[in-house]
């Protein structure tokens, strides 16, 4: 799961964290600025030696619903697909949504591609009135939001 730069300790540490920083984020008030996110996607994702896209599936309030690793790729790629992500949205009732997604490379620089499925993804839960609030790339150099860089 984790690439060889982490040892079986720092790994054990790193899934202990994600884990401490899901259920925080379960029962606190609400994810309100970035830092709070980032902290939760990169914790969950950096790891991963292959992409794998998420969504942290958000109330109303922007309280945290579920977090949900939904598609896995290869190590420059994973495959997303608007219709998947609409199903899982409307199956937990969520009113906003985070998109995140690894680069194994370390690079948090978000590619074309990257932006283009932001912006169908974007357009589809527009449909269904439901907000996308940030898209965050994560890697080992640590990471970029798309809503801190105006590409929302």
């Amino acid at each position: 799961m984790f690439k060889s730069l982490f040892t079986k300790q720092q790994q054990a540490i790193i899934f202990e964290a994600a884990a401490i920083i899901e259920a925080k984020a379960k029962t606190t008030a609400a994810i309100t600025c970035p830092y709070t996110a980032a902290t939760l996607c990169q914790t969950k994702l950096v790891g991963y030696e292959h992409e794998v896209f998420a969504v942290a599936l958000l109330d109303s309030q922007n309280r945290l619903i579920e977090w949900v690793e939904l598609f896995t790729g290869t190590i420059n790629s994973a495959g997303v697909y608007p219709r998947e992500v609409v199903k899982l949205v409307l199956a937990h009732n969520a009113a906003a949504v985070i998109f995140a997604h690894n680069h194994p490379s370390g690079i948090t620089k978000p590619s074309e591609s990257d932006k283009r499925i932001t912006d169908k993804l974007s357009a589809a839960l527009r449909l269904i009135d439901v907000n996308v609030l940030d898209h965050i790339v994560v890697g080992t150099e640590g990471h970029t939001s798309f809503a801190e860089r105006g590409l929302l």
